[in-house]
Order: C-alpha cells, then sequence, then structure tokens
C-alpha cells in the first residue's frame, strides 16, 4: 500500500460559488488558473453555472472545468437543473456534489446525493464529493465529527473508485469563517476517515482515494497542511478568487 500512497497525485481544486457578479471578471480569475503549474498536482474550478461555459474553452492549461452541482437524471423535465449529459457535450469530466451550502441552502440528503453520485459515475465522469461536520460536532470532538463524516460517506461507500472520486473534508465551522482547523486537526480526521474507509471499503480504496482539505485553506496555511501525510489537496473557497490560489498548488506540488 506504501506504492499506492506514493501515487495519490496532489489535487486542488477553486470553488468559485456564487461568483464573480460580472462577467468580465472572469478572465481575470482565469488567468489565476492558467498561471498554475499542473504537472505535479491536478487542478479544477469550479465556476458558477452561468459561467461554466464560458470558462471551458478559456482555460488552457490542462486544469479541469468542474460545475459545482449537478442532477440527479438526465435531460427532461427538471427546471433549474445541470445533466452531466450537458457537461459531456461541453468536454466536461469532473462534476462536484454534497457541498455543506448544497445540504444546509438546498437541503441536500445523503440519499439524494448518493442518487446523484451514481448517475456521475454511470456516465463515466468524476466527482468530487464533499462531506464535513458543523461546530457543534466539532466541539464535542473526534467522535463526534467521525459520526457526521461516516453517515454522509455510508451510502455511497460502494462507490469510492479512487480514479473516479475525490473526497473533500471540510469542516463547515471552518469555511468562509477565517477559523482554519489546525493542521493536527485536519490531518486526524483525514487520517480517521481513511482508516473507516480501510476497515469498510478496502485497504487498496483507503490507500489510494484522495482526501482533499476544504475549510479557509489559503498561502499562509497551505504548507504547513501540505506536509501532512493524509491531506492529498483542498478545496479552496475564498482564496481561489485572488492570485494566491497559484501559490496553493506550488505549496502541495512542493511537498508532495
Amino acid at each position: 500500500s506504501l506504492d499506492t500512497m506514493a501515487a495519490r497525485r496532489p489535487i486542488v481544486g477553486g470553488n468559485w460559488k456564487c461568483n464573480p457578479e460580472k462577467l468580465s471578471d472572469l478572465d481575470g480569475l482565469i488567468e489565476n488558473i492558467n498561471k498554475c503549474d499542473v504537472s505535479k498536482c491536478d487542478v479544477y474550478v469550479c465556476p458558477s453555472p452561468l459561467h461554466v461555459t464560458y470558462c471551458v474553452d478559456k482555460v488552457t492549461n490542462g486544469a479541469a472545468v468542474c460545475p459545482q452541482n449537478c442532477n440527479f437524471k438526465g435531460c427532461g423535465a427538471y427546471t433549474g437543473e445541470m445533466s452531466v449529459e450537458q457537461m459531456k457535450d461541453l468536454k466536461i469530466e469532473w462534476c462536484l456534489i454534497g457541498h455543506s451550502e448544497r445540504r444546509e441552502y438546498f437541503s441536500e440528503s445523503d440519499e439524494l446525493l448518493a442518487t446523484k453520485l451514481k448517475y456521475i459515475l454511470d456516465a463515466g465522469m468524476k466527482c468530487v464529493f464533499c462531506i464535513g461536520e458543523k461546530l457543534p460536532e466539532r466541539e464535542k470532538g473526534l467522535e463526534a465529527t467521525m459520526a457526521v463524516c461516516i453517515t454522509q460517506l455510508e451510502q455511497v461507500k460502494g462507490m469510492l473508485d479512487p480514479e473516479k472520486v475525490v473526497i473533500a473534508y471540510e469542516p463547515v465551522w471552518a469555511i468562509g469563517t477565517g477559523v482554519t482547523a489546525t493542521a493536527e486537526q485536519a490531518q486526524e480526521t483525514h487520517a480517521e476517515i481513511r482508516k473507516w474507509i480501510a476497515a469498510n471499503v478496502s485497504e487498496e480504496c483507503a490507500a489510494g482515494i484522495r482526501i482533499q482539505y476544504g475549510g479557509s485553506a489559503n498561502a499562509k496555511n497551505a504548507p504547513e497542511l501540505s506536509a501532512c501525510p493524509d491531506i492529498d489537496g483542498f478545496l479552496v473557497g475564498g482564496a481561489s478568487l485572488k492570485p494566491e490560489f497559484v501559490e496553493i498548488v506550488a505549496a502541495i506540488s512542493a511537498a508532495k
């Protein structure tokens, strides 16, 4: 399994969420992505749904465009939705689902997300699958934190193909708050998630699957977090709208 661990290629994603307001701001943001050195690290960017098509042709350095959400079925009478068939037609290969904001504000359940993941994988696409706990659980300690993560993983454990699925662990209390989990807290949780996967899926899956950290990662804390053996990358929010995104990619490329 040491060979597999050595083979876990770092992966960093930028989630622009519902930003920017103006289409004219996109070129500058895309330039940030294009400046990233992707030789030692996979990079993806999650533009706002309205901006996805514009970005697809403009990201030219090998980074992937990865929509922030998708439907649970194909094209048809699903007002307001995006199907993975539409994404594939645009040559999009990745989709992100399960972000804490989708779970919270749009009531996306573990059942729905399991359906979506199957739909994405059946279409031959890859997925960034987000999990993570809120502050009350974190305050109760690692066991309570893991109970949430396990509940969120339980229904998708049969689909965790390391070639096709990346897990993004986001301590919800650290998203956009400027509060970051300490490197120790992050590493401890990542290691526990990997341990759970080893026991409930397989050792091989646990050794191969990439787990990103997604709580207020920035250029300043990226080197320390990158040094943690079980942190394979970052899902970057606010900092992905800034030039420092390039530095985050460089930090983990150097560390691994």
